[in-house]
């Protein structure tokens, strides 16, 4: 291949500021740069410690306190972080003990919630520390706004997503959000993710849920991921459906420009 064919170094170098991808590394012998490795090394650790950190469910508790609903803190059936990792299936279901906490909070009978929301640590505690109280009370506020009637918050330790069918179909709730950390990658240890259920219940499919994804400091904003949230909220309650049922029309209806950026 001719030198023309090749793309140049500084090519290379400019299309770094518009990705977080490795790109343009540079290479010594048939190795990386020293530099280059390291941060590999540290951005790969940075990973492995969000997902094991521990999940302070209290202070997530106390500081979404100010979005002025109650708050329960329970536990999936996962009894701790390995047995967590390794079964899947048991952070989707509740504790015996927690079910039978949370099912004293349901409303009388024949009464239902419009939502409940959920935070859950998932695969990344970090990022439920660091964003999901900001996005809470932005939620709760705008819903309560709305005229919404809200389930108590509810926090799981050991939470996967398909804890909130559960969860919704304990307390009555016609839907469920529950706020989860996202799996780390090499570039964001701390994004959370948000994921909405119409008529929650145990059974339900991933493609029954609409996702909201990469809230994080240098992802979508708070304010963004709540606007997009009450609009796919408002739908899902006008349509009754959730997921693949249920479209972000607003690009489509109003053009980009009425889009958060």
């Amino acid at each position: 291949m001719s030198d023309e064919l090749l793309p140049s170094t500084d090519l290379w170098q400019a299309l770094r500021r518009y990705t977080n991808a490795r790109i343009a590394l540079g290479r010594a012998g048939d190795s990386l740069p020293t530099a280059p490795q390291l941060a590999f090394q540290y951005d790969h650790a940075r990973a492995r410690d969000a997902v094991h950190l521990p999940f302070d469910a209290e202070g997530v508790a106390a500081a979404t306190g100010a979005a002025g609903l109650p708050v329960l803190i329970v536990h999936s059936a996962a009894p701790d972080r390995p047995t967590y990792l390794k079964r899947p299936d048991l952070g989707r279901r509740l504790s015996d003990d927690s079910r039978a906490a949370l099912s004293l909070h349901a409303p009388p009978e024949g009464g239902a919630y419009d939502a409940v929301l959920v935070i859950a640590d998932g695969l990344s505690a970090l990022a439920v520390h660091r964003h999901a109280a900001p996005l809470v009370i932005r939620v709760v506020g705008a819903l309560q706004g709305l005229g919404w009637r809200l389930a108590p918050l509810v926090v799981v330790r050991q939470g996967r997503v398909a804890v909130a069918d559960e969860i919704g179909s304990l307390l009555r709730a016609r839907q469920a959000a529950i706020l989860i950390g996202e799996r780390p990658g090499l570039s964001v240890a701390d994004s959370l993710g948000v994921y909405l259920t119409y008529d929650p219940r145990p059974g339900r499919t991933d493609a029954e849920r609409n996702c909201i994804s990469n809230i994080h400091a240098h992802g979508l904003s708070y304010a963004a991921a709540t606007q997009t949230l009450i609009y796919l909220m408002s739908e899902a309650r006008r349509l009754k459906v959730s997921g693949v049922a249920l479209k972000d029309e607003r690009a489509e209806r109003d053009g980009p420009a009425a889009l958060p950026g």
